[in-house]
């Protein structure tokens, strides 16, 4: 048998390997993102999400309980927004897109009926309704023909009259001026206005008052936190907003252009913080948020602007943490509902504004199901992430700061 052929028959045999290997990944996520989200959207597609939810958590403050269930709906659409977004087809994750894609679109009809049994509270002094209104608005955003438009005309009413309602809450000097940005963000795309100043006045914060602190960090706030709240807020919501800036003419494509640069360089040390056993250090608040921390580079990955070294890696690295968390004993309740914890039942682990819905912020490393199943994240060729290769004694290269601090 000559060379050629026999090379031939090598690359055959590896490419049929492969294939099914990297499609298993994708049937991974997508089990694991249906299983985590059947509950929310199925009970409250029927208006039986506040006779549902369980309510886990270490504080006794009744406005908590009242907020989990739009931490609940909003978080778990934020997160698989894109996947809704590639629509129905007739193929089995087709179908099951076009199930859910019911189910939201009910959902969210009941979410904003005032003689819903689930009609869902934003605004009405509950401060923390603006967190999770920002984080649904966000959903929106990222799905604006599957869900936006497949809302009947008085359903879009009334969710924009929510949404406009969390304007009564002042958000404080950190992260939180955001969700106000990407509340008002989502009202400008889809309805033309919106708040201006409330608008502007997060992003101003972020990109031109010091808060940037250097190679991709942000401080929450003036001041820098060690935690993960670059990519669970800071980065994906400065991002989205800035792009519907740009679009309406009040922000720069230059500004733009280096925020997505950050977003990158932050997306890079969170895929080197995945060790060869795909787990990550425990640090920070919110850390029972399980793989929702990835938000950034789930999002960058969506984007396509991952350099290709780091794109082809990205998703092993993603695909080990969700095997290993979600399949931590203790994560999800008897009715399938996710617990307070991080590697299972943990409930001390989760501060005193954690509860059960809160916990749906891991949905946000699912953003990578927007890519098609033919797309290169999911079919490759891939290639073991950094620190596995590194620990076993491949040269990685050396890793650089991004120095941009100064740019304008």
């Amino acid at each position: 048998m000559g060379r050629v052929r026999i090379v031939a028959l090598l690359l055959a045999s590896w490419l049929a390997a492969a294939a099914p290997a990297q499609e298993a990944d994708r049937d991974l996520w997508v089990s694991t993102m249906v299983r985590i989200a059947r509950p929310v959207w199925a009970n409250l597609s029927r208006a039986t999400l506040n006779d549902s939810m369980p309510f886990e958590s270490v504080s006794r403050d009744p406005a908590r309980r009242v907020a989990s269930r739009l931490e609940a709906v909003g978080r778990t659409l934020c997160g698989m927004a894109p996947w809704l977004e590639l629509g129905a087809d007739s193929t089995a994750e087709g179908r099951l897109r076009g199930e859910f894609l019911g189910m939201v679109a009910e959902g969210l009809r009941r979410a904003v009926d005032p003689s819903s049994p689930d009609y869902l509270t934003f605004g009405r002094g509950i401060s923390q309704s603006l967190v999770d209104a920002a984080f649904l608005a966000q959903g929106l955003l990222r799905a604006p023909r599957q869900v936006w438009l497949r809302l009947d005309s008085v359903t879009r009413r009334r969710l924009v009259a929510e949404l406009e309602r969390t304007r009564t809450v002042k958000p404080n000097e950190t992260n939180w001026l955001l969700f106000a940005s990407t509340v008002e963000a989502a009202l400008l795309e889809f309805t033309g206005r919106c708040d201006t100043a409330r608008l502007c006045y997060g992003v101003n914060r972020f990109v031109n008052d010091g808060w940037y602190k250097g190679d991709g960090w942000f401080g929450d706030g003036a001041e820098f936190h060690f935690d993960y709240y670059n990519s669970i807020v800071i980065h994906p919501m400065l991002t989205d907003v800035l792009g519907v800036m740009v679009r309406h003419g009040l922000a720069s494509r230059p500004v733009y252009d280096r925020q997505v640069r950050r977003l990158v360089r932050q997306s890079a040390i969170l895929e080197r913080l995945i060790s060869p056993e795909g787990t990550y250090p425990v640090v920070g608040r919110s850390i029972t948020y399980r793989f929702g921390v990835f938000h950034a580079l789930a999002q960058a990955a969506l984007m396509g602007v991952l350099p290709r070294g780091l794109a082809s890696q990205a998703g092993p690295a993603l695909t080990a943490v969700i095997r290993r968390q979600a399949g931590a004993p203790g994560t999800f309740d008897s009715g399938g509902w996710l617990r307070v914890g991080f590697a299972g039942s943990q409930p001390r682990m989760g501060e005193k504004y954690i509860n059960t819905g809160s916990e749906y912020m891991c949905m946000a490393v699912f953003l990578p199901l927007g890519l098609p199943a033919d797309d290169a994240f999911w079919r490759g060729p891939h290639r073991k992430w950094t620190s596995l290769r590194a620990w076993e004694g491949a040269d990685v290269g050396a890793d650089h700061a991004l120095r941009d601090s100064r740019e304008k």
